[in-house]
């Protein structure tokens, strides 16, 4: 990845967003640029012109976070582009060491993540990487994703499924909400690992091959993906919509564990429970209540 192409077209994209009346400036009737001028990002900032041209320009390597802290300001970046910013500063400097991450076709999952998976009973449960890999899952989670992992190539991918398989649009209701968020998460891993090369491979993969992937991945838009809720329609059970959580692991850094949950009561948890059912049948996996059981049998048996 170009990182002064990346600063240059993040910092440009931000600038053109923002209105001269969202930070109290004329408008004026000669505006010649959309959003903001730069002498007056600097200006706001508190940076001469000539060291934030520099800066758009690319040369971000040195500025201190008191200064990225006056950008994301005036720039009114939000908290994921605020954190953007600074991941790509870090990642210009000279002496930054890239950070560690597990490669997923050599990365052997710890037994006791596996239990703690299969702990999750009620819900789809996996980890998944900042390229969007599916790394370890649940029983639930396996059918959940049954079309992920029927896709060629490993590992099994949600953001190859996302744009390169003509089943997402049925199983995503909102696809262009989900094909967002999937260009957000993988332009946030591309700033905080910017040596990552199976992350490269499959942004040239996509890029190459899907258009509706080139257009949101020059928008530059990034975001965080902590907790919420989503609505899908699985081919098995049908509408689904769930709440979620993403946990960071901290013994893992670049890994995330997420856990879907139903509403206790709703039809959303019935689907869920036909859908143990039915992996139970298709994969041999065990319903939540037969895991029950067998989890209370082996703490007996400690």
């Amino acid at each position: 990845m170009n990182n002064g192409a990346e600063v240059r077209e993040f910092l440009t994209s931000r600038r053109a967003r923002v209105t001269p009346e969202q930070v109290g400036l004329p408008t004026g009737t000669n505006r010649r640029v959309k959003g903001l001028r730069r002498i007056e990002v600097a200006t706001m900032a508190g940076v001469s012109i000539e060291y934030y041209t520099r800066m758009e320009r690319g040369a971000i390597s040195g500025a201190s976070p008191e200064v990225l802290d006056s950008l994301a300001k005036v720039l009114r970046l939000d908290e994921a582009e605020r954190a953007h910013l600074f991941d790509l500063a870090h990642a210009a400097s000279p002496v930054a060491r890239p950070p560690r991450r597990r490669n997923p076709q050599t990365w052997a999952t710890h037994q006791s993540l596996h239990w703690v998976l299969d702990a999750v009973t009620a819900g789809p449960a996996f980890v998944r990487n900042g390229r969007m890999d599916l790394i370890a899952v649940n029983p639930l989670a396996r059918a959940f994703y049954r079309d992920v992992y029927d896709m060629p190539g490993q590992p099994p991918n949600i953001a190859r499924f996302t744009f390169l398989d003509s089943r997402a649009r049925g199983f995503y209701p909102d696809w262009d909400l989900f094909a967002e968020m999937t260009v957000g998460i993988l332009r946030t891993e591309a700033a905080r690992d910017p040596h990552n090369k199976e992350l490269h491979d499959l942004i040239g993969q996509l890029s190459t091959r899907c258009e509706e992937f080139r257009r949101r991945w020059s928008a530059h838009n990034v975001r965080h993906h902590g907790a919420g809720s989503k609505t899908f329609h699985h081919p098995v059970v049908g509408d689904l919509t769930l709440a979620y959580e993403g946990l960071e692991m901290a013994a893992e850094p670049g890994l995330t564990l997420t856990i879907y949950a139903a509403e206790p009561g709703s039809a959303n948890e019935q689907a869920l429970r036909l859908l143990a059912s039915w992996a139970a049948t298709e994969y041999g996996a065990p319903t939540p209540s037969a895991s029950a059981k067998e989890s209370t049998v082996e703490l007996h048996h400690q």
